[in-house]
């Protein structure tokens, strides 16, 4: 175990290589208002502070538009999966593709959200989940590896602004932080509207300076609002650590999860519009899906220095049927059903030396990743093969060094100075053909700036590059990454009322895309070489009317157009479509959230009021077209008597119909009004 005098002198340590910043035990509380202090209390699961050094969420003193979520916002929601969740919780615009648990849906920030959630990058534990060299979509990003009873909290930064993160992380990065350890065991069961149940296990231990960990299981099954809806999900989760000489912690843990569904398809606008959610294109539609990493991570703190190397392996296999009605389309737009399958493995390293001396510090690091994916598609009746549409195996080494630091130059003006550099290789063999590699190599700088007005106000701004990997690099290695040069400025305020902490900030940026792509995640269709750019506004605030009462808001005002593309038709008997100067597909106008909490001081109960809002949406592949805004309402409560917790929650309130994608004419419905109970002891 390392002294409180070694860590407190890196207690401003940025960040090691996984994007997590380390500070002390004892200091690593951020400042909260009495209302989270009570949803804590209420929710307490026997967990105990770690020992030696914990993951942190990203500072307010950072110049970086940051949304922070904690444990007690993630259990009060009244949400079906971790995408409904960043939804609800993050403001994040959500568009789900209604096809069953392991066929990722789109999450998007800041308008980029074009194929399974490619352009936003996830990070659990200091190991990426993004799939590159993948046949359906590049960086395919699957949310459900995620095992909600283990995660501490969740930080969602917005734009490409920390040197850490590379590819995919255009829009942003989801880091997921997981609990370290606990005491104790606690079991969970959860019931709700459409056959939905779920069972949950975890337990853990605390051995002091000599480590601890937690192991959790959980099973999940729902029937779904729609004949031929239902799936089941199976997730393993477990983390351990132990301090193995003074100041030095190895810290191992596993993520996996498994699952089988079926799927109703999708509707046509007539068959939505008088709500016919019966309608089953094929009742042979579904998939599976398994998927599991491993790592294994040693860190040290001594004196002014941080050091953290991580390595890690994933392995992943899925398979699915999906039919979509007749669009015109010459793949699955056609009619027939399509097979996909994506067999994959790889391994990782990440590795970086943090330095903290008086007004600043500095974090260099380097990383590197091998993945093989071998990918088939085929054309298929009732689940027989009846053609080979594309068979391929792609094989991906990349490799990174990255530099980022802050220098606070004065007590009012704050220096944040970074940069990386990739190297992509990519070689594809796809049956039959000559096997191609191509390699490229994307700068990144970033530069940030944080100016305190006064107490508690501060003006900030980011300039910084991005990329990510396009679309079908599987098949043609020689495609050029998208890139984006994101520029923002904004306020951030950290004030009190009457001794109630009040948060603030309000964001103007700009994203200028250059090898923009459409991407279609229901038909398959890629369209490469344009430019767009998106720009907008976000607000996020927290307001403590009393010390019962606070109001939170998180919303994205944009206007997202392509400056130039030209779409080709996937049929080929159609002209181009040019796209110059229409709003971006698959983006609303605006997305928001609010929500009112009732938690008083150290009370056993806590209850809110929330709401989501879409607004007028631009849908995939329907040039010119904008469909009408919507927005949802939830209310949940939880209350704790001594190891028993309960918490019951409904799901779209008010019943709204509304459409959760649209793509071509065909529609995934959202989820009606939905009951959800949950009940939980802990021993």
């Amino acid at each position: 175990m390392c002294s409180r005098s070694h860590v407190a002198a890196i207690a401003c340590a940025a960040v090691f290589a996984s994007g997590i910043p380390i500070l002390d035990a004892a200091a690593q509380h951020p400042t909260t208002t009495p209302t989270d202090s009570a949803a804590r209390d209420s929710l307490r699961r026997a967990v105990l502070q770690p020992v030696t050094i914990v993951a942190t969420p990203a500072a307010r003193a950072e110049p970086v538009a940051a949304t922070h979520v904690d444990a007690a916002t993630i259990r009060l929601m009244a949400s079906h999966n971790p995408y409904d969740l960043l939804r609800q919780a993050a403001g994040l615009e959500v568009h789900e593709q209604g096809q069953g648990p392991g066929f990722a849906s789109d999450a998007s920030l800041r308008g980029f959200s074009s194929d399974h959630s490619t352009d936003l990058a996830l990070w659990i534990d200091g190991v990426p989940i993004n799939e590159p060299v993948n046949g359906h979509a590049e960086g395919y990003n699957d949310f459900s590896l995620l095992f909600p009873g283990g995660v501490r909290d969740i930080d969602v930064i917005h734009g490409p602004t920390s040197a850490l993160f590379g590819n995919f992380a255009v829009a942003g990065v989801v880091n997921v932080r997981t609990l370290e350890r606990m005491q104790g065991t606690q079991l969970t069961a959860d019931g709700g509207s459409f056959g939905r149940g779920d069972a949950m296990m975890l337990t853990g231990f605390d051995h002091g300076a000599t480590g601890g960990g937690v192991l959790g299981a959980r099973y999940q099954h729902e029937d779904g609002f729609r004949p031929n809806a239902g799936f089941d999900v199976g997730q393993g989760h477990a983390r351990i650590v132990h301090d193995i000489a003074p100041g030095w912690t190895i810290d191992a843990g596993t993520e996996l999860y498994g699952t089988r569904w079926r799927s109703a398809g999708f509707l046509s606008e007539d068959e939505f519009a008088n709500h016919d959610y019966d309608i089953v294109s094929n009742s042979s539609d579904g998939g599976f899906k398994q998927r599991g990493q491993e790592r294994v991570s040693l860190r040290l703190i001594s004196n002014s220095l941080l050091w953290r190397t991580t390595a890690y392996a994933t392995q992943g296999r899925w398979a699915l049927f999906l039919t979509i009605p007749p669009a015109g389309g010459i793949f699955e737009g056609s009619g027939s059903q399509t097979e996909e399958e994506d067999h994959r493995n790889g391994y990782g390293l990440t590795s970086a030396l943090t330095w903290s001396a008086g007004q600043g510090e500095l974090t260099v690091g380097t990383e590197g990743r091998w993945d093989r994916s071998h990918y088939e598609n085929y054309f298929t009746t009732a689940r027989a093969r009846d053609s080979v549409n594309a068979i391929a195996t792609g094989r991906q080494i990349s490799g990174a060094v990255f530099a980022q630091s802050h220098y606070d130059a004065t007590e009012r003006l704050r220096l944040d100075l970074g940069a990386r550099f990739d190297e992509i290789g990519t070689q594809s063999a796809p049956a039959g053909e000559l096997t191609t590699a191509a390699s490229h190599g994307i700068f990144s700088p970033k530069l940030g700036a944080l100016v305190r007005l006064a107490q508690g106000l501060g003006v900030y701004a980011n300039a910084s590059r991005g990329f990510r990997s396009s679309d079908g690099i599987i098949i043609d290695p020689t495609l050029e990454p998208i890139v984006v040069w994101n520029y923002e400025t904004g306020l951030k305020y950290d004030g009190a009322l009457d001794g109630r902490v009040l948060t603030a900030t309000a964001t103007v940026f700009r994203m200028d895309v250059s090898n923009e792509q459409t991407f279609n995640p229901l038909t398959g269709q890629a369209n490469n070489g344009g430019e767009s750019r998106r720009q907008g506004l976000e607000i996020e605030t927290r307001v403590p009317l009393t010390h019962v009462v606070a109001i939170t808001a998180d919303w994205t005002f944009l206007d997202a157009r392509y400056r130039h593309l030209t779409a080709e038709s996937e049929s080929g008997n159609e002209p181009p479509a040019v796209l110059d100067g229409l709003r971006v597909y698959n983006t609303a106008r605006y997305v928001g959230t609010a929500a009112l909490e009732l938690a008083p001081t150290r009370s056993w109960w806590r209850v809110q009021l929330a709401g989501n809002w879409v607004g007028p949406y631009s849908p995939f592949d329907e040039p010119g077209q904008v469909v009408g805004a919507y927005g949802l309402a939830h209310v949940s409560g939880f209350a704790q008597w001594g190891r028993l917790g309960i918490k019951v929650g409904v799901r779209n309130l008010f019943d709204r119909a509304y459409p959760e994608l649209i793509a071509g004419h065909v529609i995934d419905p959202g989820q009606p009004r939905a009951l959800f109970t949950s009940v939980s002891t802990s021993f």
